[in-house]
């Protein structure tokens, strides 16, 4: 159940009636397909597919409590998390690619989606997690509405790599509670090179921007996330994150007071080592990072002004 004196904002939309335009709007996209950054252009409705390689039907790898996330929105029970298949991202390092590249997972109705979400609430966990849910926002919405009416009452997580369309998240305005987008790089460059997303970092930049202006500050009741912005930087060897430009973007144009996990678990998984032969400016993806790497992006969080979600 929800933490005391909370209730998830798709309730009172459900309650009103909105949900249901919302959910329309979101619908609409799928035909000229402007869902998230890519702006691909194809009739998913019709069986048509982009980058992502996702039609009408969302796909899911696997679902149920997680207790590898952030402790406020694990708490005792878990964070009930659904791993969507595919992404709209193609990070060449990808740890979970078995997930997002090689089309682990199988297409779920929107009936189906509902009852992960409420399985996942009988379960006592604290929250529902979307994982990479770029591409599919349409087809979360419509399964939203079912569990809703169903009797799901527990915040929703919005778990992304952050090129995430603004249009699509205004949609999402009053209906996520916990927005937990990555901000994975401070060079355009370093994330075409490796995660071939075209103008990442201004699309990123707009995405946190209205994010942080849908929900604020993370709040916490009790140990637990109930609302707001969790932001998740990964560290890369070479500092190829460009980790003192995200950390100054983020305490000077989202706040301060900004939740920021800098996580330092970078492996060179998926094809990295590849990456890093082919190319010499990215050939420190072959090594795991140092300590002194993370110690150092730490600091540029300090230096900003951020005190909150990492190591202080």
């Amino acid at each position: 159940m929800p933490a005391t004196g909370t209730r998830p904002g798709y309730l009172e939309l459900l309650a009103t009636g909105e949900l249901d335009d919302r959910i329309a709007g979101a619908a609409a996209l799928l035909k000229d397909c402007t869902v998230c950054p890519r702006a691909c252009h194809v009739n998913r409705t019709s069986g048509e597919t982009g980058f992502c390689r996702t039609g009408a039907l969302a796909q899911v790898s696997s679902h149920g409590p997680h207790f590898g996330e952030e402790p406020e929105l694990v708490g005792r029970n878990g964070s009930g998390t659904i791993f969507m298949s595919h992404c709209n991202l193609a990070c060449e390092f990808c740890q979970n690619y078995e997930i997002s590249q090689c089309r682990d997972g199988k297409e779920v109705c929107a009936e189906d989606l509902a009852e992960m979400m409420l399985s996942l609430q009988r379960q006592g966990c604290h929250n529902i997690n979307i994982v990479t849910p770029s591409h599919v926002v349409p087809q979360l919405l419509e399964s939203l509405r079912i569990a809703a009416a169903g009797g799901l009452c527990i915040p929703l997580v919005y778990n992304s790599g952050g090129y995430d369309a603004v249009e699509t998240l205004r949609i999402l305005d009053g209906i996520v509670d916990i927005y937990m987008p990555d901000a994975k790089y401070g060079r355009e460059e370093v994330a075409l090179a490796l995660s071939h997303a075209p103008h990442y970092v201004e699309s990123m930049k707009a995405a946190l921007r209205e994010m942080h202006r849908q929900v604020g500050d993370l709040v916490v009741d009790q140990g637990i996330a109930v609302r707001g912005l969790i932001i998740r930087h990964l560290v890369l060897p070479g500092n190829l994150a460009g980790s003192e430009t995200v950390m100054r973007f983020i305490a000077g144009e989202i706040s301060k007071d900004s939740y920021v996990n800098i996580m330092a678990q970078y492996r060179p998984a998926w094809h990295a080592v590849q990456v890093a032969e082919q190319d010499p400016a990215y050939h420190d993806l072959k090594r795991p990072v140092m300590r002194e790497e993370y110690r150092s992006a730490i600091q540029c969080a300090k230096d900003a002004g951020l005190h909150r979600g990492f190591p202080v």
